[in-house]
């Protein structure tokens, strides 16, 4: 069975590498993205089974970069799940109205991290 490939998009150095980490260990392929720009080029052009985005990425946030995903046809049906370090009250609820179907806090929760991954691609 092939491996599902996720794009990570995230311009922290150490928060990639964790992430990556991770999911490599549970068996996923990762495509790398360092900011939003290249985030939304990568999604269009590889059309990953999952994109997880960081929300404060240089160039194009995370926010606007899943609007423009999820109003492209070509990208629209891959889930998109934010992991960031935006907790304030109403900073989820914002995340989902951008388009985004699910949602990661920082510091990354292992279990919760893999649970959120595992959800999203069934629901694909």
């Amino acid at each position: 069975m092939k491996a599902c490939r996720i794009l990570l998009v995230e311009d922290n150095p150490d928060n990639f590498e964790l992430i990556r980490f991770l999911l490599e260990r549970e068996g996923y392929q990762v495509l790398e993205a360092r900011d939003g720009s290249q985030g939304l080029r990568m999604a269009r052009s590889e059309r990953p089974d999952l994109v997880l985005m960081d929300l404060s990425l240089p160039q194009v946030d995370g926010w606007s970069a899943a609007t423009q995903l999820k109003a492209d046809p070509q990208t629209a049906g891959i889930p998109l799940v934010a992991i960031t370090a935006h907790t304030l009250p109403g900073d989820r609820k914002r995340a989902l109205e951008s388009g985004f179907d699910g949602y990661i806090s920082k510091p990354i929760n292992v279990t919760s991290l893999n649970e959120t991954v595992k959800k999203a691609l069934e629901g694909k």
